[in-house]
Formats: C-alpha cells, structure tokens, sequence
C-alpha cells in the first residue's frame, strides 16, 4: 500500500507530553476537592478527550467536569503547555518524509490553538500542511472528527483515503480511522497499555521511531 498522506497524532507519537498532562490533571482534581493519585495511577488520561476522562475515571458529573476541564486548562495554558519534549528522532524523520514527497498533517484531540502552540514552539509546524485540533469549548468531538478535519483541510477526497494513514499510539487512533475509513499505524514507544493496539486492531504497530521512520519511507 502506498500512503501519500500521514496523519499524526500529538501526544505520545510527537511529543513525550505526560509530565505537563498529568500535573494538570492532579492539579484539577486538587481543585475538585477529590483524591489526587500518583502521576502514574492516572496515565489513562492520556489520550482520550478530558470530557471523557473525568466522567471515566473519577465519576464526575457534567458540572463536575466541565469545571475540572477548566481548572485543566488554567495551569495547561501557562505552565503544563510546556512541560514537554519532543521525541528524539522526530525533526529528523519528519524532514526525511517531507524531501520524500509525502504530505504530513496532525490530528489530535487536544484543542488545536494548543498544539499549533506546542507544535511552533518545537519548530515541529513548518512540516505539515495541516493542523487540526479540538475546539477549546466543544466537549463532544471525537479522534474521528479530528481526522476528517485534517482530511478536509488537505481538501482529500473519498477516493483518497485508501492513500491516508494515521500515526498514533492509543485506541482511539485506531478506533477513529476505522471510523473514517484509513489505514492506521500504532506507535508503542507511546502511552498505550500493553496489548492495547493489539486488541483494537491497528493496522500496522511500530516499535519504535527508527522502525516507523524505515515503515513509512518503504510505503
């Protein structure tokens, strides 16, 4: 199969982000007067949309969420934003694709005036042609809608799909290409638990950077 277009997902596929994620979500929940796990106990939290998390893992009501979301949010903006790192080996294969022809966008569920953030201030957007993300007050968008945002914004049509593939490292990568009809490939060097990409039936799983970087250029 040939793939011309390469979505990729953000957190744990760029960006080794669990650090700033995780010291805001204890931060929200601090501030929700509820139990803070170690950072460890709450590494689900990556991945999924907020408005999922919360719900999922601490029982929180609408209310309860939407206020978690936006205590969330207030260390993020400032401080968590950038409690991050780049992947090592990530400028240098996505400059590898880009001379190699292939056409790079992100998906990511993050809301996209944070990644477009995150992502200049890697020098990491001057190498896709598309950055699509959340909204910063709609709760309700899934990986899905993010990955059909980027194929629009590479104005891709249904004829084109069998050409696109998305590059992540959670279930809802996966489960979000199925959706949309591609290919994809799951990345373990991310945040998912073991068997995980496995049992929701990525595609294609990588081990490694090195081992995606060989992949992607073959294809």
């Amino acid at each position: 199969m040939q793939y011309s277009y390469l979505l990729f997902d953000l957190d744990g596929t760029l960006t080794d982000s669990k650090e700033g994620i995780l010291r805001c979500v204890q931060y929200a929940l601090e501030a929700c007067k509820r139990p803070v796990p170690d950072i460890e106990k709450l590494m689900p939290f990556i991945g999924p949309p907020l408005s999922e998390s919360f719900p999922k893992f601490c029982g929180m009501t609408e209310s309860e969420t939407n206020f978690a979301v936006q205590k969330y949010r207030e260390r993020f903006s400032t401080v968590g934003i950038f409690e991050n790192r780049v992947y090592d080996g990530i400028p240098e294969l996505l400059e590898k694709l880009k001379s190699d022809g292939k056409i790079l966008a992100v998906a990511t569920s993050k809301p996209e005036i944070y990644a477009k953030r995150i992502l200049d201030h890697f020098n990491l957007s001057q190498y896709f042609n598309a950055i699509a993300g959340s909204s910063i007050d709609h709760s309700k968008e899934t990986k899905a809608d993010m990955i059909r945002l980027a194929m629009k914004r590479l104005s891709l049509k249904q004829d084109d799909k069998k050409s696109v593939l998305m590059i992540g490292d959670r279930l809802h990568d996966i489960i979000g290409s199925k959706e949309c009809g591609i290919d994809c490939a799951g990345v373990k060097y991310g945040y998912a638990p073991e068997g995980e990409l496995e049992k929701y039936g990525a595609e294609y799983i990588l081990s490694d950077i090195h081992e995606l970087e060989k992949f992607l250029l073959s294809k």
